[in-house]
């Protein structure tokens, strides 16, 4: 049977915030292949750069975030990690998480960092 592998939070924004950053060079790129047609050139140039601009918004934003989330020591690896929410993953060995006593010994399951709808 697999083992089931859950990835923390912040690592996993990080990751999309640099696929961005590698996605805006390369339309950047795509942009260069048409330089006999100045309009299409200038348009890949500035979806590029908005790409780059909303990856260091993104890059931001999680830096905010990081600084409110919970550090903790991780049971499983013994090394320091951030928690957002009420349930995730250690940063480093992938250990399902959580400091809420009533999810203790529960299925690990991302749904419990959602509120309940009123």
């Amino acid at each position: 049977m697999a083992e089931i592998t859950y990835r923390n939070k912040i690592n996993r924004i990080r990751t999309f915030a640099l696929a961005l950053v590698f996605l805006g060079f390369i339309i950047m790129y795509v942009g260069l292949l048409f330089r006999g047609i100045e309009w299409l050139m200038l348009l890949f140039m500035i979806l590029g750069t908005l790409s780059i601009v909303l990856s260091t918004v993104i890059y931001f934003w999680i830096g905010m975030l990081s600084t409110r989330a919970v550090s903790i020591i991780c049971p499983n690896c013994e090394k320091p990690t951030k928690m957002l929410g009420r349930v995730d993953a250690c940063m480093h060995c992938r250990q399902p998480l959580t400091l809420d006593k009533d999810l203790e010994g529960k299925e690990f399951d991302e749904k419990y960092n959602r509120q309940p709808k009123k």
